[in-house]
C-alpha cells in the first residue's frame, strides 16, 4: 500500500517540480482550525464526539507568467502543504498529512481557493482486538484531499498579511482495506502568511496566445488497475483489471470533451458472490453470477500545465450483479510526458460510496 500512494503522490508532485524558468518568488503561511466532522454516513456517528482542530503549515511558489499556462489560470500558485487534525475522538487518533496543491485567484487576488491532494498517515486505524470501533479507517495510511477557500492580504506589512476562510478535509483509503466509512471535516480557520523577498516581486507577464485554439479528436487507450476489498471486513484484498477505449475533443486550451467504453474485471466482486451464496441463502444469490461489468461514460479533461484533471459519469450497460447501482463517477489526475503518454490516480466510485483507487497508464493519438 505504501508503494501505492507514493506513486500517487509523486504523481502531483512531478508536475510542480518540473517547472525551473520563474523567478525564485514563494511564500509561506500557518493557519490553525476548528470545526466539526460531517456526518455523511450513519456508520460513523458514534466516532462524532468532539470538534477537530489541527493546524495547516505550506509552502508556496509564486508564478507570473512565464509559462503559457500560467497566465491562462491567471497567475496561481503552487506548492506543498503538511496538515495535522487531531479528531478529538479517541478511536480515530490523530492524521498527519502531506499534500502538493495549487492555489488560484480570484477577486483581485484576494480570494484563494486552495486544492490539495497527498497521503495522510493515522496513529489509530481499525483493529479487530484493539480498536474494532473505527469504521472510517481500515489502514494507516490514507488518500486525503483538502480544499480551502479563504480572505487573503498579503504583504499587509514588510511581507506580512493575513488569511481566514473555510476549509474542507477529506480522508479515505478508497476501499483498499475494509472498513472504508471516511471522514469529511468542515473547519473553519485563521492564519498569516509572509511573502520572502517582497520588495523585488516582478510583474506579472500578459498571456501572448491566441484565443482560438483548435486540436482534431484524439483516441485514448488506457489500462487501470489496483488492489481493493468488499466492505466485508476479513473477506480480502484482490486485484482488478480495467480497459478503457474514449475520443476526446479539445475545446479550447483548457478543456476536452470524452466520450468513451471499458470494461471491469474486479476479482472482489467474483469473491464477494461466492461469499453471499454461501453464507446468507437468503439472498438468493447462486455463486456462479457473472463478476465482470461493461460501461459507457461522458467525461471532461481539464489541462493545467503538464497535469489534467479528469471528472467522468459513466453506465454500466452490462451488469449482471448488482453492486452500488448502474451509475458510476470517477475523478482524478493525469501527468502527461511528452505528447501522447500519460500516468493516471483516479478514484471510482458510485456515487460517495467509493470503490478502488486506480492507478493507469496511457496512449493519447
Amino acid at each position: 500500500m505504501k508503494r501505492f500512494f507514493t506513486c500517487f503522490f509523486y504523481l502531483l508532485c512531478s508536475s510542480v517540480l518540473a517547472q525551473d524558468k520563474d523567478p525564485n518568488v514563494f511564500s509561506i503561511d500557518a493557519s490553525v482550525y476548528y470545526g466539526t466532522i460531517f456526518e455523511h454516513n450513519s456508520d460513523i456517528s458514534h466516532l462524532i464526539t468532539g470538534h477537530p482542530t489541527g493546524l495547516i503549515l505550506s509552502y508556496n511558489r509564486k508564478t507570473f507568467g512565464y509559462e503559457d499556462w500560467e497566465s491562462r489560470y491567471n497567475y496561481p500558485d503552487w506548492g506543498f502543504s503538511f496538515v495535522y487534525q487531531n479528531m478529538k475522538d479517541r478511536t480515530l487518533g490523530e492524521n498527519y498529512g502531506l499534500y502538493a496543491h495549487y492555489n488560484f485567484y480570484f477577486l483581485k487576488r484576494h480570494l484563494n481557493l486552495r486544492i490539495g491532494q497527498g497521503i495522510a498517515y493515522t496513529t489509530n486505524p481499525y483493529d479487530k482486538v484493539t480498536n474494532f470501533r473505527n469504521s472510517a479507517y481500515g489502514s494507516d495510511l490514507l488518500s486525503t484531499t483538502y480544499v480551502m477557500l479563504d480572505y487573503k492580504k498579503e504583504n499587509l506589512f514588510k511581507g506580512f498579511g493575513l488569511q481566514a476562510g473555510i476549509s474542507l478535509i477529506h480522508y479515505s483509503n478508497a476501499n483498499f482495506r475494509a472498513p472504508n466509512t471516511s471522514t469529511n471535516t468542515i473547519a473553519f480557520h485563521l492564519g498569516t502568511n509572509y511573502v520572502f523577498d517582497y520588495e523585488n516581486t516582478p510583474e506579472y507577464i500578459p498571456s501572448s496566445e491566441e484565443k482560438t485554439y483548435k486540436e482534431p479528436i484524439k483516441y485514448n487507450l488506457v489500462f487501470r488497475s489496483g488492489v481493493n476489498e468488499s466492505d466485508i471486513i476479513g473477506l480480502g484484498q484482490y486485484p482488478f483489471y480495467i480497459i478503457s477505449a474514449y475520443a476526446d475533443k479539445r475545446l479550447n486550451r483548457k478543456s476536452a470533451i470524452q466520450l468513451g467504453t471499458e470494461v471491469f474485471f474486479s476479482k472482489f466482486l467474483e469473491e464477494l458472490i461466492y461469499f453471499y451464496s454461501v453464507a446468507f441463502p437468503e439472498l438468493n444469490v447462486k455463486g456462479d453470477e457473472d463478476w465482470k461489468r461493461l460501461g459507457v461514460f461522458v467525461g471532461h479533461e481539464l489541462f493545467i500545465n503538464k497535469m489534467s484533471i479528469i471528472t467522468q459519469l459513466g453506465y454500466y450497460v452490462y451488469y449482471p450483479y448488482d453492486f452500488e447501482g448502474q451509475v458510476y463517477n470517477r475523478i482524478g489526475l493525469k501527468r502527461y510526458f511528452g505528447d501522447r503518454f500519460f500516468g493516471a490516480v483516479t478514484l471510482k466510485s458510485h456515487g460517495a460510496k467509493a470503490e478502488a483507487v486506480e492507478f493507469g497508464i496511457g496512449v493519447r493519438l
